[in-house]
């Protein structure tokens, strides 16, 4: 390891123009990716309340703060592996990027085996605890049981996607999902009309889709990096490396743990506030189904640009360029203005056409559209925050941006949302998020301007 004070390396005057075009090669990619994932998603609730109904929207938007537990478990593991693999990617160690991909998978399986074993058991407990409405909680808990079941598949093709992209290269990933996304499409209404004799699923007709879709990307990708000789090619050597190695475990544990933690208070805070919004009726939890399917849209440069400058400075720091820190924290606000600003843009414009696509009930497409309008304009706070705390996560400066972003959560954003919710109702709950994305960036700008920038930049691996 090699650490060199940030004040002594020298920083370019302005960002180097070709930064942009590197930012591109993994953000453009990523960004694709997530469009077309969140394309499948709404196409699935476009499928379910227009094959089904409002009933089939609300049972699997019950399940979403469950699926942010999902995620944040596969966030931390991949986040701990993307500035590991990056930094020895940018050393130019494919032995230490075999080391890397190896442990990091072996521990997803793990930690995948287990939630399912869990989910298989307390799924419908799960949903109860949710607070779920009666009449769609069966069908939420078969949601969720069938989603959770196929925890270690999901786990292992996230991390795979985020591995590939610490090394460069973001288009098979794209490729990959394309296809999950393309199958899932294709098998939803097959599953939710008995086509072909398939069985009728109803609502978790959406969750089996994904599944098959997930496993056909996963063979796809490995197939492919295999023929191509890619860095992460399932060969002998990388197959060796399959293992819980313990140093290199309690350095990934370390790095994600506290990306975890974050973003499983951030699924907690989901879980208390959708427990607010059920008190409200089924038409409310449809609302916020609604919002959160636009939300995710919104979301996408928000972390895809976060992850983008996390894989570019931990590049930076595995090849000795700590000075260019600095311009990557720079060229990502930029993109941040330019790219969740056109986002959100579209949103304001969009959003009366978008929600009526899923949504058959004017008063809950008008419910839906108020929400979104107060909420999205804080995607460019939300943004902002994550390219910052990306850049500082690539040096492993990892527990205090998670400190700050669960400030934000635990310290703003519920105590405001029980106090907004009792004086102005529904709506308050929203507000409460505006707060809470506002007071996260002035919080990681903060650290950043005035702490981090005086430390030593530190090569892990």
């Amino acid at each position: 390891m090699s650490s060199i004070p940030l004040a002594a390396q020298p920083a370019p005057a302005s960002a180097p123009p070709a930064l942009w075009k590197i930012y591109s090669r993994i953000l453009v990619p990523m960004m694709l990716t997530n469009v077309l994932q969140s394309a499948g998603g709404t196409l699935d609730s476009i499928y379910l309340g227009q094959m089904i109904g409002v009933d089939a929207i609300a049972a699997a938007s019950a399940f979403f703060p469950v699926f942010f537990l999902l995620l944040a478990l596969a966030m931390g593991l991949s986040t701990g592996a993307t500035v590991l693999i990056g930094q020895a990617w940018g050393a130019g160690d494919r032995a230490a990027v075999r080391k890397v991909a190896g442990s990091a998978l072996a521990l997803a399986v793990c930690v995948g085996v287990a939630v399912c074993v869990a989910g298989g058991l307390w799924a419908p407990a799960l949903m109860h605890a949710l607070g779920t409405p009666p009449d769609i909680a069966p069908e939420a808990a078969r949601y969720a049981r069938l989603m959770l079941m196929g925890a270690p598949l999901l786990l292992v093709l996230w991390l795979a996607t985020s591995l590939s992209r610490g090394v460069g290269d973001a288009v098979t990933p794209l490729w990959a999902l394309a296809l999950a996304t393309v199958v899932a499409l294709a098998l939803t209404p097959a599953f939710i009309r008995g086509w072909g004799g398939l069985p009728r699923l109803g609502v978790c007709s959406a969750a089996l889709s994904t599944l098959l879709g997930s496993a056909v990307a996963l063979v796809w990708m490995l197939h492919r990096w295999l023929r191509k000789g890619h860095p992460l090619a399932p060969d002998a050597a990388l197959l060796r490396e399959v293992r819980l190695d313990p140093v290199l475990l309690r350095k990934l544990i370390g790095l994600g743990l506290p990306t975890g933690l974050q973003m499983l208070s951030m699924a907690l805070g989901e879980i208390v506030l959708i427990g607010l919004v059920n008190r409200h009726g089924m038409a409310a939890t449809a609302a916020y189904g609604a919002v959160t399917q636009l939300m995710g849209w919104l979301q996408m440069p928000a972390m895809s640009l976060g992850i983008t400058a996390t894989i570019l400075a931990s590049h930076a720091i595995g090849a000795g360029r700590g000075g260019r820190l600095g311009a990557i924290m720079r060229v990502g606000l930029g993109w941040n203005l330019a790219l969740t600003g056109t986002f959100v843009a579209a949103a304001y414009v969009l959003a009366p056409f978008a929600l009526r696509c899923f949504l058959t009930d004017p008063a809950v497409i008008a419910l839906a559209l108020q929400l979104l309008h107060i909420v999205a304009w804080a995607m460019l706070m939300r943004g902002a925050s994550m390219v910052l705390s990306g850049v500082m996560r690539a040096s492993g400066t990892v527990w205090w941006p998670t400190a700050m972003g669960v400030s934000a959560i635990f310290v703003v954003e519920l105590p405001l949302a029980y106090l907004l919710n009792a004086r102005l109702g529904l709506t308050g709950i929203w507000w409460a998020y505006c707060a809470a994305f506002t007071a996260s960036l002035g919080m990681q700008a903060g650290f950043y301007a005035f702490v981090w920038r005086r430390r030593a930049v530190q090569r892990l691996i």
